[in-house]
Formats: structure tokens, C-alpha cells, sequence
């Protein structure tokens, strides 16, 4: 059980397991180095995250303790509460943030790209240290479905200590048990409302939303053809539903399979999928360079978090929904994918109603940002 004693203990919560890892028997910066520890058998299993860039250092742990429960997780009451908020900035400016967006519309419509994400972010100020899991549970309680995740990023090395990332993502990259592999992509967004009434009529309007349905596309087809060369009775929806988070409507489409090879590991399938664009974009290396020229690093922002085992068993999330902690600040991200005819305003308001997960549970005031 967490004790609150391991600041660095790796969770996952989902609604239907959570995973808890202490301790720290070895570290690995490389995916690979992690692979070979768990085919070798010198791993029971591996926590932790992937950035947004698999060429940059991952941070990966092999806990001494591995616990797996049949429910979402529950704070231990050792967690301190969340200190006070004393300033939040935004980087990019909500006008930059547009410009960038235009800019970016303007390269679709010349045909270079058909779709590529453009993320902000809000860097928060607290009075005293952010506890990873004291966000973390403030993060599960305010989720419907118990989502929360915190990795400590400090195997990534020199520069990430005290580093941890903290999130509530809705989004599963790749889910495996046994040979059954699984995804459950979200792309296409709708902000909730607090009115019955409205909030309906937006999720309506998402699910005909020839935009967003568009978009959508691009993911569903990306993960397609990634895992219909390792799987078997590949079974993809048909249509996309509707899923909803506490703050926006998603579009989600199911995708099921069968792999092949019963070697290839939970982790193995989320290296081949990874970026995906709901986070990139396509064609996939224009938008990756694209994304690079406009925001630099991503690091872990948009990457993925979760575990696998020696079995190759695992779970990996997209990490949105999420922010970078270290001492005293904390920085939340939240990114829209873009394709021709997306409205920079529109878009912005997107960023915004998504950061709000973040900014709601860190307890940042409404008012405290123009564009958010």
C-alpha cells in the first residue's frame, strides 16, 4: 500500500485497476534497456513515462514492490493538502497561442500538413512544495471514472530531479492481457457545460461535427495501420462515440486485436503507435517537425505513462491532462489538433476548458488568467 513515506512511488488509477509501484531497484533513461530487462526476466515488471519525442531520455523505474488492484486507487491519508496558489503565467500568451494557430492553418491550406496539434501551458506558482501525490488524489476525486497517474521523472537524468508527472488522462494509448491488445484514441473536443440542456446539444453537435469527425479519422487510420501488421482480427468501430470528462466531450473510437506474436510486450506496441496524432499530427514527420519549430520540447507532455510486466501485460496512457511538478511549481499543458478550417479563437477555448483539469485541481482562481 502507498504510504505517502515514497514520494517517488509510480501510480496509475483507472476505473477498473490501479497500479502502484515503490521503491526503486533499477533505472532506465532508454525503452530498450527496459525491454531487455523484462525479456531476461531481471525485471518483474517497469513503471514510468515516455516523453512526446522517443529520441529524448524516457524514465523508467523497476520498483521493488509491484501491486496491482481491481479498483481505482484510494489516497492514503498521509497525503498533506496542496499548498496555496500564489501565481500562474501562460506560455504561450492565448494571442500567440492563436497567431501560432493561423500560421498553422495557413501551412494546411497550402497543403504541408493535414493535421497537426498545437499545445500552450500554464506554469503555477504555490506558496510551498507541490506533494505528486497530494495532486494526484485531487486529480482522482475530481474524475467521474477515478483516472490519475503520477511517475517520478528523474531516471530521465540530470536536470528532471524532483521532476514528476501528474495527470488525469481519459485517453488509453494501448492496453494488453495476454495476446488481446487494445486502444481507446480521443481526438475531436467539445467543452462541457454546466447547463443539462446545452451540454447535450454539444455533444450532438461533436458526434455530426464533420471537423472533428475528420480529425478523428487521422488517429483511428494511424492505429490501423501501426497494429494490423502485429494483430489478427483487427476490429475497429465502425463510427466514433461520444465519451465524456469532467470538463469535455471527446470523440473515442474502440479498437481491438489479436497479436500475432505473443512476445510483443504491452510496451512493445506502445513504442510502435507512439505519437499517435491526436498528440502529433500528419503527415506524421512534417507534423512532428512542425510541432518542434513552433513549441521546442514537449518533454513528457503528450507521451505516454503506465507499466508492463514480464509477461508483457501493461497499460500505457497518453499523458494529457497533465503536469510537470517539481518543488513549488507546476506546469499544466494542453494542446487541439488543428486541421483546414479550425478557428483560433475556437481553439484556444478548447486548450483553455481542457487545462481547467489541471488549474481546477491545483485550485488556481478562474479570474487569475485572461485566456484561460
Amino acid at each position: 500500500m502507498l504510504t505517502g513515506v515514497d514520494r517517488s512511488a509510480f501510480v496509475l488509477s483507472r476505473p477498473h485497476r490501479s497500479v502502484i509501484g515503490e521503491g526503486r531497484l533499477a533505472l532506465f533513461d532508454h525503452p530498450g534497456a527496459a525491454l531487455r530487462a523484462l525479456a531476461d526476466g531481471s525485471a518483474r515488471a517497469v513503471v514510468g513515462a515516455l516523453p512526446f519525442d522517443l529520441s529524448e531520455p524516457c524514465a523508467l523505474t523497476v520498483p521493488a514492490t509491484f501491486t496491482v488492484r481491481d479498483a481505482r486507487w484510494r489516497p492514503p491519508v498521509a497525503v498533506p493538502p496542496l499548498p496555496s496558489i500564489v501565481g500562474a503565467r501562460e506560455e504561450p500568451s492565448g494571442a500567440e497561442h492563436m497567431r501560432r494557430i493561423a500560421a498553422l492553418v495557413a501551412r494546411i491550406d497550402a497543403g504541408e500538413l493535414a493535421k497537426v496539434v498545437a499545445a500552450r501551458s500554464v506554469e503555477v506558482a504555490c506558496a510551498g512544495r507541490i506533494d505528486p501525490h497530494g495532486l494526484l488524489a485531487a486529480l482522482v476525486a475530481r474524475d467521474h471514472a477515478g483516472n490519475g497517474f503520477c511517475a517520478d521523472l528523474s531516471p530521465a537524468g540530470p536536470g528532471m530531479e524532483d521532476a514528476f508527472l501528474v495527470g488525469a488522462s481519459p485517453e488509453s494509448l494501448v492496453r494488453r492481457d495476454g495476446r488481446s491488445v487494445s486502444c481507446w484514441p480521443l481526438a475531436g473536443t467539445a467543452p462541457r457545460s454546466p447547463d443539462p440542456v446545452v451540454d447535450v446539444q454539444r455533444a450532438e453537435e461533436l458526434a455530426s461535427s464533420a471537423k472533428n469527425v475528420h480529425e478523428h479519422g487521422f488517429v483511428v487510420d494511424w492505429l490501423r495501420e501501426r497494429l494490423a501488421p502485429l494483430c489478427s482480427g483487427l476490429r475497429v468501430e465502425a463510427r466514433p462515440s461520444v465519451v465524456a470528462t469532467p470538463q469535455v466531450w471527446h470523440l473515442g473510437t474502440r479498437i481491438e486485436g489479436t497479436l500475432r506474436d505473443p512476445a510483443i510486450s504491452a510496451l512493445d506496441v506502445a513504442l510502435h503507435v507512439h505519437p499517435t496524432p491526436a498528440v502529433g499530427g500528419t503527415p506524421h514527420e512534417a507534423a512532428l517537425e512542425a510541432i518542434r519549430a513552433s513549441e521546442g520540447s514537449r518533454g513528457f507532455y503528450a507521451g505516454a505513462v503506465g507499466w508492463c510486466d514480464s509477461r508483457g501485460d501493461g497499460e500505457w496512457m497518453v499523458s494529457i491532462r497533465c503536469a510537470e511538478v517539481r518543488g513549488d511549481r507546476a506546469r499544466a499543458f494542453a494542446g487541439g489538433g488543428i486541421v483546414a478550417g479550425s478557428d483560433p479563437r475556437a481553439e484556444l477555448d478548447e486548450t483553455s476548458a481542457k487545462l481547467r483539469t489541471l488549474l481546477g485541481a491545483l485550485g488556481v482562481p478562474s479570474d487569475m488568467l485572461g485566456g484561460v
